[in-house]
């Protein structure tokens, strides 16, 4: 079996240089803290939610990193996935890349520090004018409220980052590429550089469906990236939105990995991989012509601490099969197991090791 299109020996892990995975993303620092049911009264908010802030949130920043035993975690999903692949991959260190857009603050240094604890090959574009973007998340007993305020992930810029000789040189570095579909809303067109030269150059380019919110209202940007996709990864509720805005007609999810499959692709070279996971249900991934199930890790129910950090943590197990020339299944068991690892931890965290063989 290959994965779009290339033999990958099965078991024979290649010797991995530095750059080999490139990543961009909004980067956001999660600024973790348990609080009581009058903190999220106080801001409105619910429990178990996921929103982006608003001004009425702006104190809850200002308090939540006064409170006793705050942790501060490197986040964003993209960044998220390429620091569990350096992590599963251990050596060399910054075999993953990342470029996302900071502010030039305290909380940036904070990133900064943390990429490098994770050995992340981060470059940042940092600016003044937003401060860097954070994701409060406010825990209370199994649940937690995640409040994002993007702020400065919002502001990168194609030509005073991207484009510049040494960054493109990082670029041009690596073999496989992911991007979550949240980068759509802040710049398309640094997408569509990136995966244009994957594809002109016959290298993998990953996208991430994301969120339900990305297919209903940046549809047009994402299938602008589409016919470059060699693997798309996505949730069963993400793949059910795609598929009802591509009119498939169709709420069988081994149905829309296959439609999705077949969607027009510039290198012919690779067939589309599809691969859409479902929580505690069988993941659907497209095999060659067929679409085929992969059962997760059993798990007990009450070893589960947050789940929130699984599909990041998926992809990044994948990843680091990808670039080390595995085979699709393996790809996913890598994925499998990293997942089944964070959801047992609060945010996206892990051991100092994997214990995957």
């Amino acid at each position: 079996m290959s994965v779009g299109g290339v033999n990958m020996s099965i078991g024979r892990k290649t010797v991995l240089s530095e750059n080999t995975l490139f990543g961009m993303g909004n980067p956001l620092l999660d600024i973790s803290a348990v609080v009581d049911k009058d903190f999220l009264d106080k801001f409105g908010l619910k429990p178990n939610d996921q929103i982006l802030a608003e001004d009425k949130h702006k104190a809850l920043f200002e308090e939540i990193v006064k409170r006793k035993n705050v942790e501060y975690h490197a986040g964003g999903s993209t960044q998220n996935s390429v620091k569990i692949a350096q992590w599963m991959i251990q050596k060399p260190h910054k075999v993953a890349t990342f470029f996302g857009c900071i502010g030039t603050d305290r909380f940036g240094e904070i990133l900064k520090k943390k990429a490098e604890e994770a050995h992340v090959d981060a470059h940042y574009y940092e600016q003044s004018e937003e401060p860097t973007g954070t994701c409060a998340a406010c825990i209370t007993g199994d649940n937690r409220s995640l409040v994002a305020n993007l702020a400065a992930a919002n502001c990168y810029k194609k030509e005073k980052h991207l484009d510049l000789d040494g960054n493109w040189e990082l670029v041009k570095k690596a073999k496989v590429y992911y991007i979550a579909g949240f980068f759509l809303t802040v710049s398309p067109e640094s997408i569509l550089k990136v995966a244009k030269h994957a594809s002109d150059n016959n290298k993998i380019f990953c996208l991430n469906l994301s969120a339900p919110f990305i297919s209903q209202f940046f549809k047009k940007h994402l299938m602008n990236v589409m016919p470059y996709v060699d693997i798309l990864f996505g949730n069963e509720t993400e793949a059910a939105t795609f598929a009802k805005e591509l009119g498939f007609e169709t709420d069988d999810i081994a149905e829309i990995a296959k439609k999705t499959q077949n969607l027009p692709k510039e290198n012919t070279k690779r067939q589309r991989v599809v691969v859409f996971t479902q929580g505690k249900d069988d993941t659907v991934a497209t095999v060659g012509e067929k679409v085929t199930m992969f059962p997760v890790v059993d798990i007990d129910q009450s070893a589960i601490v947050d789940t929130n950090g699984a599909g990041d943590s998926f992809v990044g197990g994948f990843l680091s099969a990808l670039v080390q020339e595995q085979v699709l299944e393996e790809c996913i068991r890598a994925g499998h197991y990293s997942a089944n690892v964070i959801i047992k931890r609060v945010g996206c965290t892990f051991p100092e090791k994997p214990d995957f063989h």
